[in-house]
């Protein structure tokens, strides 16, 4: 059991870490003259290289609150199940820890919905940092399906 919930436990940190790297990083799209983000759009120039603020349109304000309250419920469901490791009564279920869990994939989903959506300039490609934020989707759902059907044993 304790190998069971180690390996539940290391799951968890890879989705948190993936959550924090598609948040922060620089390449949500990718051109040949720059990038953009979430947070700026960098480009080329015969100067130099120049990045500056992402729009203040709706929807990349969305995909931002979206992308940070996706790390922050997996970091609190990463707290809860530590707390419930240790005070769960024996043969409980980690349901809080479940819930947030799925919350946090339903928020990075809709916001990688809204950016796919939404984007500038179709004709860019979808960076690394817009792919993990897929990728953890399903590892933070199943995570949470995990959480839904564990059970505390001593």
């Amino acid at each position: 059991m304790l190998l069971i919930l180690f390996g539940v436990l290391v799951f968890h940190l890879i989705v948190l870490i993936l959550l924090i790297v598609s948040t922060a990083s620089s390449k949500w799209t990718v051109e040949s003259q720059g990038h953009s983000d979430l947070w700026y759009n960098c480009r080329s120039h015969s100067q130099g290289y120049r990045c500056s603020q992402a729009s203040n349109e709706d929807w990349i304000q969305a995909v931002q609150a979206l992308m940070i309250l996706s790390v922050v419920f997996c970091f609190a469901s990463l707290i809860a199940f530590m707390y419930q490791l240790f005070r769960l009564v024996k043969g409980g279920r980690f349901y809080f820890t479940s819930i947030f869990q799925i919350l946090a994939s339903v928020f990075v989903m809709c916001g990688a919905i809204i950016y796919t959506i939404m984007r500038p300039d179709s004709h860019r490609q979808y960076g690394y940092a817009y792919v993990l934020a897929w990728v953890a989707f399903p590892l933070s759902l199943f995570s949470g399906l995990i959480y839904l059907i564990l059970r505390k044993k001593e």
